[in-house]
């Protein structure tokens, strides 16, 4: 390894370099921010959820006062996390009265939910009953109680869904508001409670194939009467209802092939904004929110009038063209998925609106919370860790002022340190099909180090979860852990991704392992054939669905030289037979109905085909998974370690999906880069911690 120069940076092999962004950084950065609620009369109280590596994965609610001070509302030893359909959202809700407003969370260890005051004294009190689960709950002014999307668990063989309300102060019987669909979501009650909206679907849609928007009126003081359904239906998605002041509600649907907006109103919907985007992410967790109502729009300030010319400030017309000018409009603050970057800006709730981008440095837009002309935010962006954000919209002539109220973890390193993503598209075919795919594009990159002349980077092909989920353009630390290393990363966006439309999510339907495969082996090819990375160094990654997909990638073809699975599906009827309700017949829509098409099922499982294996493979599994169980990945061990082929597994007592603790985040992170260094032929820097690979160390 040659020195650095006064301005040169030191020459080493790629995937040696030395990088201080070390496994105890990340997981010091690794803090998950989440679920961001506005609390108090004025809305400037903050509540949101973090889940902590550090305290063993735990998840707390955090209040911020209006003075900005800080504090842990969620007790020492409980941890507030839902299951319900397993991936959870809507784990905590405020109720109470402005002013008098109280948290109301589930505790993972029993799923009973608790209630305490936001100044945190006295002891938590318990409002549900053991056996059945809550989430997405509302607090329901009118009546006192809590309605909330109930998971029955009596039955765990066959668990029940239904809306319920639930009597706080335990002087009435709970009501069951709707009930008989397989699944429902997100209950919101009507400004005078005299209505509800609801989310209602069934097997074997996922919410985002076919979801339907229900409102109920109330007959009596809690008991549901008439139901009307107002959008969506067989292949539309309805999402995401908003109640506004004045009684309308605003929803999405996906009717035009993207979820846009809608405003029902007095029997009638109407189109609030066609445009090729996503206003809503799939509903694949409880609790998401990504447009809220803005205070009205003062003319006095800000009002715009037209003219032939187009567009001019009010204060620069004729005092004959007042007449003419429209009443104070009610607007959205709007997110929307475009290009793969989430978008903010201001929509009217006129048919035909259009929002316009604000210019902010954030391309991950979550949790998003108005009140009057204040705006906050959960923002991802390339170069910084996720934080709470207050956005400024008092002044709309000028770029909208935002301040970082808190941030996911501190680790004191300059931004020049990350690689930045880069949007590729790229051509992908399959027979009778020829497609564009997309992808994030990372090179490697560290300031202090670059490749021997002559020498491309192995790259790492990254296949997200879901799989309908997408790869988003934000700083994601696993990510800049191997650029900085000097590998290559290509996070990939392959047919069945969300973001580009409901015909791309469309495109996996009933082939996946299939698409998704072809498009991580063209991404890879792609930036291959242009000279970017070293040909003979591809390795693919990926999560549950990402690891069905790196499983098939390796089994089916021989592009790469080594893969890691996490969590990993390897055989899809025992996925089918074994996996919980929520996804128990989504692979009827990726795959076929099973048991019907058991053979196509057998003929994508990679467990029934390894002797298409060649290369070395780590796997990594939490042994409390109950949506993709160890047998799985213990499965593909077996038949890795018969045919004599380098394999490593490591297993981590007390993980579900996904991993949580520090030490297992840590112990992940510098085993695969140890698995790499050994197959790949290199040597890491700084020891990472060693794992045993069968049939290598031999």
């Amino acid at each position: 390894m040659s020195e650095p120069g006064p301005s040169s940076p030191a020459q080493a092999p790629y995937g040696a370099w030395t990088s201080p962004l070390s496994a105890d950084r990340i997981v010091a950065g690794a803090v998950g921010l989440s679920q961001l609620r506005l609390a108090g009369e004025r809305g400037k109280e903050l509540l949101w959820l973090e889940r902590r590596p550090q305290e063993g994965g735990r998840s707390v609610v955090v209040y911020r006062d209006a003075l900005g001070e800080r504090r842990d509302l969620t007790p020492e030893g409980m941890n507030a996390r839902t299951r319900v359909h397993e991936y959870g959202g809507g784990d905590y809700a405020l109720t109470g009265h402005p002013g008098a407003e109280r948290v109301a969370f589930a505790d993972f260890s029993d799923q009973r939910w608790w209630e305490l005051p936001l100044s945190g004294e006295g002891e938590p009190r318990v409002i549900s009953d053991r056996g059945y689960r809550l989430a997405d709950a509302e607090y329901d002014r009118i009546r006192g109680r809590l309605v909330a999307i109930q998971e029955d668990h009596f039955d765990d063989f066959d668990p029940k869904n239904r809306i319920l309300s639930l009597d706080l102060e335990g002087g009435e019987a709970s009501v069951i508001l709707a009930e008989g669909s397989d699944f429902y979501g997100a209950p919101r009650l009507s400004p005078d409670g005299s209505r509800m909206a609801y989310l209602s679907w069934n097997h074997p849609s996922m919410p985002w194939d076919s979801c339907e928007l229900w409102i109920v009126h109330f007959e009596s003081f809690s008991q549901p009467g008439i139901r009307e359904r107002i959008a969506g239906g067989e292949g539309v998605s309805a999402a995401m209802p908003r109640w506004a002041e004045d009684g309308s509600l605003v929803y999405a649907d996906d009717r035009t092939g993207f979820w846009n907006l809608y405003r029902y109103d007095q029997g009638e919907s109407a189109p609030l904004c066609a445009r090729e985007a996503d206003f809503v992410p799939p509903a694949w967790s409880f609790g998401s929110s990504s447009f809220g109502f803005l205070g009205v729009w003062e003319r006095a300030e800000v009002l715009l009038a037209s003219s032939g010319d187009g567009l001019i400030p009010e204060d620069e017309h004729d005092e004959e063209d007042e007449a003419e000018r429209p009443e104070d409009v009610p607007r959205l603050l709007v997110s929307w998925l475009e290009g793969g970057a989430w978008r903010l800006g201001i929509l009217g709730l006129a048919p035909g609106s259009q929002p316009e981008p604000f210019e902010l440095p954030f391309t991950g837009i979550r949790s998003l919370q108005v009140h009057g002309e204040q705006a906050y935010f959960i923002g991802g962006r390339p170069d910084a860790l996720d934080a709470v954000i207050r956005l400024d919209l008092t002044s709309e002539r000028q770029q909208p002022r935002f301040e970082v109220l808190a941030t996911a973890g501190s680790l004191d390193l300059e931004a020049n340190l990350f690689s930045r993503p880069e949007a590729i598209e790229f051509p992908s075919a399959l027979a009778g099909e020829a497609t564009q795919a997309h992808a994030f594009y990372y090179p490697p990159h560290n300031p202090d180090f670059a490749g021997p002349p002559g020498e491309l980077p192995p790259l790492i092909v990254m296949s997200h979860g879901g799989p309908t989920s997408m790869a988003e353009a934000t700083l994601r630390l696993g990510t800049q852990f191997w650029t900085s290393r000097g590998f290559a990363v290509v996070d990939v966006n392959y047919g069945g991704s969300t973001g580009f439309g409901r015909a791309y999510r469309e495109r996996l339907k009933g082939r996946w392992g299939v698409v998704d495969v072809e498009d991580c082996l063209a991404a890879a090819r792609y930036l291959a054939d242009s000279g970017r990375v070293d040909r003979a160094r591809l390795v693919i990654r990926g999560g549950s669905a990402g690891g069905y997909t790196t499983l098939c990638a390796l089994t089916f073809h021989d592009l790469f030289a080594a893969g890691a699975s996490h969590y990993g599906v390897s055989d899809l009827e025992a996925l089918a037979r074994t996996t919980h309700k929520f996804e128990s017949r989504y692979l009827e829509g990726l795959v076929g109905p099973w048991p019907a098409e058991s053979k196509l099922y057998q003929a994508r499982s990679p467990i029934h085909h390894s002797e298409g294996l060649s290369c070395p493979v780590i796997l990594f599994q939490g042994l409390e998974d109950p949506v993709v169980p160890p047998a799985q990945s213990e499965a593909m061990v077996e038949a890795l370690r018969a045919k004599g082929i380098p394999v490593a597994y490591v297993a981590f007592e007390g993980e579900q999906h996904g991993f949580r603790r520090a030490e297992n985040i840590r112990t992940a992170l510098e085993g695969e880069l140890y698995f790499y260094g050994r197959v790949l032929g290199f040597t890491p820097a700084g020891e990472p911690e060693a794992v045993l690979i069968e049939n290598l160390d031999e």
